[in-house]
């Protein structure tokens, strides 16, 4: 007989560290998943089978019960998070003949409500650039002032994400092409709009990467860590005189969002270029631009005015 790579003689099952990277290599093999997704499940997982003394793989409802009411001050996202991976993983147990139930509907389900996304100002965002650009007018210049002024521009002026961001190519954005092609979450490629803005500033950063590097922005062997962007993100915040705990590479990409919505963006178009699977992640945007739709009603639609009117008696 053939030795199953996780089999436990003692108890006759397959532990939950094999399990666990069977389901995890599904994810990658069949579902397609992101990294991130996949290095969350993973870690979900592993804490669940530690909360649950190695016995993730065969725990019945009581015991997830239980570890759904362990998770009772926690966010209601992350909850979520933690629920949706289990059920996953139950689900991909029994369809592999490796359980005959599937205990996750004992696992919590908090509500949907979605928060709302920070938001920066349009003149938040022009102090910020306003600090990049007295460093770069300092002498010596700093080539990584250049990288910073890069960054910036690539996450404020064409909404990517962090991950995207930092493993570009060196290649990627041509100065003669006002566009580049991603790869983002589940493997789908969207086409990201870049600025002249972007492409001159990236021009300018590129020129002090060696030709030979892979990345744009280059770190020892690899790239730019997401954890080091958000640092230089943060910090450019303070020195712009903005509260750091509103700034984030992920608060950037929100301003985008909701600048180009003010300014008239079509929705399902913004869908694109954020590379939204479902246009309801890209409606949440909307809270923040109510003036902008109300004025327009006022200004286009034939009955503004009596819209309006009745609008104040119903109020």
């Amino acid at each position: 007989m053939s030795k199953v790579s996780g089999f436990s003689p003692e108890t006759g099952e397959v532990e939950d560290p094999a399990l666990i990277e069977r389901f995890l290599e599904m994810m990658r093999a069949e579902a397609g998943a992101a990294g991130n997704t996949i290095a969350a499940y993973g870690t979900d997982l592993r804490l669940a089978s530690e909360a649950l003394d190695g016995g993730l793989g065969r725990a019945g409802r009581a015991e997830l019960e239980k570890l759904g009411s362990d998770w009772q001050a926690l966010a209601r996202a992350t909850v979520a998070r933690k629920s949706a991976a289990l059920r996953r993983f139950f689900a991909f147990l029994a369809d592999e003949g490796l359980r005959g139930d599937d205990p996750a509907g004992a696992l919590p389900r908090p509500g949907s409500a979605r928060a709302l996304p920070k938001v920066l100002s349009a003149e938040d965002v022009e102090r910020m650039f306003a600090a990049i650009t007295a460093r770069i007018a300092r002498e010596p210049k700093d080539p990584n002032d250049l990288r910073l002024l890069a960054l910036v521009e690539l996450l404020y002026g064409s909404g990517l994400r962090a991950t995207e961001l930092v493993s570009l190519p060196r290649s990627a954005v041509s100065p003669d092409r006002p566009y580049l092609i991603l790869r983002g979450k589940g493997g789908r490629e969207r086409l990201v709009p870049i600025s002249d803005r972007a492409r001159a500033a990236v021009a300018e950063w590129r020129a002090h990467v060696a030709s030979d590097r892979a990345w744009l922005f280059p770190s020892g062997k690899g790239h730019l860590s997401r954890v080091r962007l958000y640092q230089l993100i943060r910090a450019l915040a303070a020195e712009a005189g903005i509260p750091s705990d509103r700034v984030s590479p992920h608060v950037l990409r929100h301003a985008f969002a909701t600048h180009l919505l003010e300014g008239g963006a079509d929705l399902r178009a913004l869908q694109a270029m954020l590379g939204h699977a479902d246009i309801a992640t890209t409606e949440i945007y909307t809270h923040v631009d109510s003036k902008r739709l109300v004025d327009l009603v006022n200004e286009r639609h034939p009955l503004g005015e009596a819209l309006v009117d009745v609008t104040k008696r119903q109020a």
